[in-house]
């Protein structure tokens, strides 16, 4: 059997469209047909925010971004009616706007330890359907333990910050990339899809890669 397609996804826990896009790249990989290996990588939409921001992302929008807030409602009305058709219930009320660097931490812990893809959806579903807090180590640390992590080395790992390196990394392998939104999908190190783009692309795209695989593989020799 040949090698799995890998897909690389530099997303940030507190993008709605990096939710949205997951699950449709989900549909994708599934009307594809085959496994391939997911690597989530860091990307921070907002590093200047506050761990314990104090206002709703409608203030952080509004005041940060200097948005108008009815452009701000609008947009967000939008991304939740999307969300829901992908069944994704947002409740931008509850969302705690935070820091989300050691979130992205968290997601390189779990990735050393075989469970960053269950990591990354416990993290979305904290923060955008449950009103959870993605900022904090304590509540971090409870949303590992919930996936079977180590809770107190997952304290010990974000206290010492054991993984900010590799947020680093990979924000600046993002930079070289040019990526400047987020989702954005590298399939088989070499095509890149960006934003939530509907299944179909994602599984024209793997299934791209699949037929040059097989057109360049060399076949087997033979006995004359």
């Amino acid at each position: 059997m040949s090698e799995s397609i890998k897909v690389d996804i530099w997303s940030d826990v507190q993008c709605p469209w990096c939710y949205i896009g997951k699950r449709k790249f989900e549909a994708g990989v599934a009307a594809y047909g085959a496994d391939v290996e997911v690597e989530y990588h860091s990307f921070e939409l907002a590093p200047d925010t506050p761990v314990d921001f104090a206002g709703s992302p409608i203030d952080y929008l509004s005041e940060r971004k200097g948005i108008p807030v009815p452009q701000v409602l609008e947009m967000l009305e939008r991304v939740t009616g999307i969300a829901e058709s992908v069944g994704l219930h947002y409740d931008y009320d509850a969302v705690h706007q935070t820091n989300t660097i050691k979130a992205h931490e968290l997601l390189h812990y779990a990735k050393a330890h075989g469970r960053q893809l269950d990591m990354k959806e416990s993290l979305l579903k904290a923060y955008f359907v449950d009103g959870g807090h993605v900022g904090r180590i304590d509540d971090l640390a409870d949303l590992a333990a919930g996936i079977g992590l180590d809770r107190a080395d997952v304290v010990r790992s974000l206290t010492e910050n054991e993984h900010l390196a590799a947020v680093k990394a990979d924000v600046a392998q993002a930079a070289e990339y040019g990526i400047q939104g987020v989702p954005f999908f590298v399939i088989d190190g070499k095509y890149g899809i960006s934003g939530a783009q509907d299944p179909d692309t994602f599984a024209g795209a793997l299934r791209q890669v699949q037929s040059e695989r097989a057109a360049t593989a060399i076949p087997e020799e033979t006995n004359a």
